[in-house]
């Protein structure tokens, strides 16, 4: 699906999405969260790495709040209208936005989040949807929700834990304090970390690095190590690794003549 806030651009086996709203810093809504999940899902074989970013002077500042208004935003279900349909309803619609940022974990290509500027609650956790990270030196990272009352809902929590542990993600959380560029690459929240100018120049070698891979061996990578970190189980893991590597072997060998 088409998106007037989204704009698609392919480039050979590289998809750009950029969020294309600056004069809202790029703030997101679920109709937003639907066609990021549509992209997700219907990303084809050609497609070996899609990169997320950001128009304007930030990569996400995060939902549009004028949905919590009584008025909501144009086109959207406010959120006063969603939770009078019950708690049923309510539990539908967050597992709907959550796709939006689950569904990268399952499309087969790498998903680099390019970030500057504020990276605040739903950007945040978008940036956490991706595989991999480089942030401009001005990247600011901030989970703000319980400053509202709230909790991070959009598959956030699970991948800030796992990147930067219990204490530090409860920390961040709780208090919603911004991240710098520098810190968060200090505690292995973003791979890297460059002046603002030269941003696309170390998001694109990042992405030339993975394209300079055989295809087959990055596509069953991903799983394999997405797989380690939702079941840490060795035994599993070690069982996953054998299937993974067995079709690759073949291959590789037959190759050989």
């Amino acid at each position: 699906m088409s998106h007037p806030h989204l704009l698609v651009e392919t480039d050979g086996p590289v998809r750009t999405l950029t969020l294309d709203q600056p004069e809202r810093r790029n703030a997101q809504t679920p109709s937003l969260w639907a066609a990021l999940a549509d992209e997700a899902r219907s990303l084809g074989d050609d497609i070996r790495v899609v990169v997320l970013k950001g128009a304007g002077a930030s990569f996400s500042a995060g939902i549009d709040t004028a949905m919590f208004s009584a008025e909501g935003v144009a086109g959207e279900e406010s959120m006063k209208g969603l939770v009078a349909r019950g708690e049923d309803a309510v539990d539908a619609a967050i597992a709907t936005y959550q796709e939006g940022f689950t569904a990268w974990a399952q499309c087969p290509a790498v998903v680099v989040a390019q970030v500057h500027g504020h990276a605040i609650g739903a950007g945040f956790q978008l940036a956490l949807a991706a595989d991999l990270r480089v942030a401009a030196l001005d990247a600011w990272f901030a989970m703000r929700e319980t400053g509202l009352g709230l909790v991070p809902d959009l598959g956030g929590t699970g991948p800030l834990v796992h990147l930067v542990g219990y204490a530090r993600a409860l920390e961040m959380c709780a208090t919603g304090r911004p991240v710098s560029a520098p810190e968060a690459h200090a505690m292995g929240l973003v791979n890297s970390i460059v002046p603002a100018a030269d941003l696309d120049a170390a998001t694109y070698s990042l992405v030339g690095g993975i394209l300079s891979a055989p295809d087959e061996a990055v596509r069953a990578l991903k799983p394999l190590l997405r797989a380690a970190v939702d079941d840490p189980s060795r035994e599993a893991q070690l069982a996953r690794e054998r299937r993974a590597q067995g079709p690759l072997l073949t291959a590789l060998v037959d190759g050989l003549g």
